[in-house]
């Protein structure tokens, strides 16, 4: 049987080039996402690499509760497409490439482990620091504690200061 080549949608790349390089940013509600996004975005661009959006939404844990709970995570994850499709339009905009969109369920660092152990294109993690009185944030605080082994492999992690302005992230990507 004749080898029916790839499927649609697969990305064609030459023998020996190497895969591009994805920037994972974690889209969260903190006043600092903003900066992860744009810095992420502008390295994709500078790099010839692209922008991961993961969005990670709380579980539910009461079981007699179920048909509530679903219908919750039905509608966490409507709104979690609606914004990341939002986001998206921006980070595609800066990029030059169309990002990435993952959802996952649970806990920020368990997501992070799974989508970069699932994803061998992810090589940085983009956080962004916030400043003051609460601290640089907790995905910030996990790193600098435990490392930066995701996944079974060792990942780097670009920690950008929430507060930059859009010419400082011009200057640095």
């Amino acid at each position: 049987m004749p080898n029916p080549g790839p499927e649609p949608g697969d990305r064609q790349r030459p023998k020996g080039m190497p895969l591009p390089r994805k920037f994972l940013v974690v889209v969260d509600d903190s006043p600092e996402f903003d900066a992860a996004l744009r810095y992420a975005a502008r390295r994709a661009r500078s790099t010839g690499g692209r922008v991961a959006l993961l969005r990670v939404l709380p579980t539910g844990s009461d079981a007699h509760w179920s048909g509530v709970r679903d219908e919750i995570q039905r509608e966490l994850r409507s709104e979690a497409e609606a914004l990341l499709n939002r986001l998206g339009e921006e980070a595609a905009e800066r990029s030059g490439a169309q990002p990435l969109f993952l959802i996952e369920e649970g806990d920020a660092q368990d997501a992070i482990h799974k989508v970069v152990r699932d994803d061998p294109e992810i090589k940085i993690l983009v956080l962004a620091a916030g400043s003051g009185a609460r601290g640089p944030g907790p995905l910030v605080t996990a790193v600098l504690k435990q490392g930066a082994a995701f996944g079974g492999r060792k990942l780097p992690v670009t920690i950008v200061p929430g507060e930059l302005t859009e010419a400082e992230i011009e200057d640095l990507g």
